[in-house]
């Protein structure tokens, strides 16, 4: 007997068949559509229901090379369960680089949103209604923002033991109790009931080959480990590193810096991280650990203010 269809947006997919979908989210001014792109995987055999989400900041885009990847191979007609692939949510803001939506709302403090509100109101709604609610899983996937890297991670709520596995599963580098956010979609599906791994890794609007790798590798176990696939054939990962908190190092100064530490380098409290000078060379301060840990992100920028974070240490 052949498995259920699917039902999204209206639509009926098949089993052991990908179809590609197109949510519609508003008009430009233009006149042209605007839609959500969606594309879904029903396999032949039941199984687990999981999202995949990506750029819901418009900079972020390795997320979008990662869902491409893990789609590339995927078949139907093997696969265990049921796969919904959004890999650009913030539509308008992906294609002019920018992090936020036009009303200059940050679409991941917008959840769950409302029919009637403003525009990422009603994008959240929509990504609510038609891709949350049918899925028992989510992987939303980021980069670090605001010219920042951030080594490749999985944030969560730890404290959950099916969650826990799942990070575990996932394999990255780091696995990071991470407190919800009010508005975010890993608040709003985790108060439906939806599992959910945040993935962090790299910079916006590049990609990144370490960051895009280790997405690409954990979301194939995390699969694997649901029994969507079968598992992975390859050499197990190091185990995570388990954080419980994190904090940014910020600058005592104004000036030009210099960074000494890289991603995943492990630090003790008092460690010198960089410095600080002026355009002539002259040493102004110098940066120092507060907090022994794990760098999983520092700033890009070599320009910064005084106050501004510089290095992101989690232990």
């Amino acid at each position: 007997m052949a498995r259920e269809s699917f039902a999204i947006a209206g639509v009926r997919i098949r089993s052991g068949t990908i179809r590609a979908l197109e949510l519609p989210i508003t008009r430009l001014v233009t006149g042209a559509d605007v839609t959500l792109p969606v594309r879904v995987v029903h396999g032949r055999e039941d199984g687990p229901r999981v999202w995949l989400d990506a750029a819901i900041h418009g900079d972020e885009v390795a997320g979008v090379e990662i869902i491409r990847q893990v789609m590339a191979g995927l078949d139907a007609k093997t696969f265990r369960g049921t796969l919904v692939a959004v890999p650009i949510v913030n539509v308008l803001g992906f294609m002019t680089g920018d992090r936020y939506l036009p009303d200059r709302r940050d679409l991941n403090r917008s959840f769950p949103g409302s029919a009637r509100g403003s525009l990422a109101g009603r994008i959240a709604h929509l990504f609510m209604r038609e891709v949350v609610a049918g899925c028992d899983v989510g992987i939303d996937l980021h980069t670090g923002s605001d010219r920042r890297s951030n080594l490749p991670q999985v944030r969560a709520d730890l404290d959950d033991p099916r969650t826990r596995e799942l990070a575990a599963a996932f394999g990255a580098p780091v696995m990071l109790h991470a407190r919800i956010r009010d508005g975010s979609l890993r608040h709003a599906a985790g108060e439906q009931g939806a599992k959910v791994l945040l993935y962090e890794g790299g910079e916006p609007l590049r990609f990144d080959a370490y960051a895009v790798d280790a997405g690409v590798a954990g979301v194939r176990r995390v699969l694997a480990a649901l029994g969507m696939t079968d598992p992975v054939d390859e050499p197990p990962p190091e185990p995570s590193l388990e954080c419980r908190s994190s904090g940014w190092v910020r600058a005592r100064r104004t000036g030009i810096l210099h960074l000494d530490v890289q991603l995943g380098q492990q630090v003790s409290d008092g460690d010198r991280l960089g410095t600080l000078f002026d355009s002539f060379g002259k040493t102004l301060r110098a940066v120092y650990a507060n907090r022994d840990g794990i760098v999983i992100g520092r700033t890009e920028a070599p320009l910064v203010n005084s106050g501004d974070a510089v290095v992101h240490i989690a232990h």
